[in-house]
């Protein structure tokens, strides 16, 4: 445990984001997207940061390796592909629909108990069959269904109420709440609601990667190192085929990484050293190159990280440019404009 010496909850302000990366269309800077950057040591130590990482931010579902950390030590007796998936963003594949039943059965509860929003899948050629199917929209479906399956089993077996379990002050969600500034090692700003229904804790860049830090370094056996076990054997259940993440985890050996909406990426390496990046403007298409920068700057090998450079800027259906980190970011900068 770690709460012994916790920090103060992180400020809540307008962060003070610097550019991180350029959109550049025939070798003029076309756009620009601002964001932050931080690069943490094997030692924990702060080794490159960008932007602003102390500022009050909220992770999205980066900090869903937290959240299923803080329900194993709860009790939750999940691992491998299912307990990957209670820590997904999955993409709505028939593989992450079973699995969500999966864990209600063995709970003894059904689709009915989750609580969190109906949706379409994620994934844009799953979620196009969905609709030519004519399938409504599910709480199945949704993308952090594996989660809520997750958190519903954690309540019934500690004899927690199952209807409130996303009320904030539900033992479940103050368990969660502990577990947060346990591994980040700051008290939690502010806590809203997100996106799926399930509380959302405003914690710092620098805390969000201190966590997964921890998480991948961690003892064998430990909450910790089984999440991150479960993730890195099982990336693909903790996303989607095709999905960039799962493709990075595949990439690096030994890395763990997880995304999550509004610009946000986070990784780790089992020696310690982690990575975490917000695109202000919550552009997917900055996200993946800074954060592949930034995993450079962190000690892995770039030719391993070829492939997450971005996605060329087409012109006439020819590529004329693309997205380029800022040279201040990038280990091997490219030339201006280029």
């Amino acid at each position: 445990m770690y709460s012994s010496s916790l920090a103060e909850a992180p400020v809540v302000r307008e962060p003070l984001h610097a550019p991180v990366a350029h959109l550049v269309r025939g070798g003029v800077v076309e756009g620009v997207h601002h964001g932050s950057v931080v690069v943490l040591d094997a030692d924990g130590q702060v080794g490159f940061q960008l932007g602003d990482i102390e500022a009050a931010f909220y992770p999205r579902s980066a900090l869903k390796p937290v959240q299923a950390v803080a329900m194993l030590r709860a009790g939750l007796p999940l691992d491998g592909e299912l307990l990957s998936l209670a820590a997904a963003s999955h993409s709505g594949e028939e593989r992450h629909l079973a699995g969500t039943r999966r864990i209600l059965e063995l709970a003894g509860l059904t689709e009915d108990d989750l609580r969190n929003v109906p949706d379409l899948p994620y994934d844009p050629a799953v979620r196009d069959a969905w609709v030519r199917a004519s399938r409504p929209a599910s709480r199945l479906a949704q993308n952090c269904s594996g989660k809520h399956a997750a958190m519903l089993w954690t309540a019934k077996l500690n004899g927690w109420s199952l209807e409130d379990y996303l009320d904030p002050a539900h033992p479940l969600q103050q368990a969660i709440a502990e577990i947060v500034e346990d591994l980040t090692g700051q008290r939690v700003a502010r806590v809203t609601v997100d996106g799926c229904g399930a509380p959302l804790f405003s914690i710092s860049l620098h805390g969000l990667a201190r966590a997964l830090s921890r998480i991948t370094a961690a003892v064998p056996g430990t909450p910790e190192a089984r999440v991150a076990d479960a993730m890195r054997t099982h990336a693909e259940m903790a996303s989607g085929s095709g999905r960039d993440v799962a493709a990075l985890i595949r990439a690096v050996p030994g890395l763990l990484a997880k995304d999550g909406f509004e610009g946000v990426q986070v990784a780790a390496l089992p020696d310690g050293r982690a990575i975490a990046v917000k695109i202000a403007d919550g552009a997917n298409r900055a996200r993946v190159p800074v954060a592949a920068a930034a995993l450079a700057r962190a000690g892995v090998d770039p030719a391993l990280l070829t492939g997450f450079a971005g996605e060329p800027l087409l012109g006439g259906g020819e590529p004329v440019g693309g997205v380029r980190v800022v040279r201040a970011l990038d280990p091997l900068p490219l030339p201006a404009c280029a």
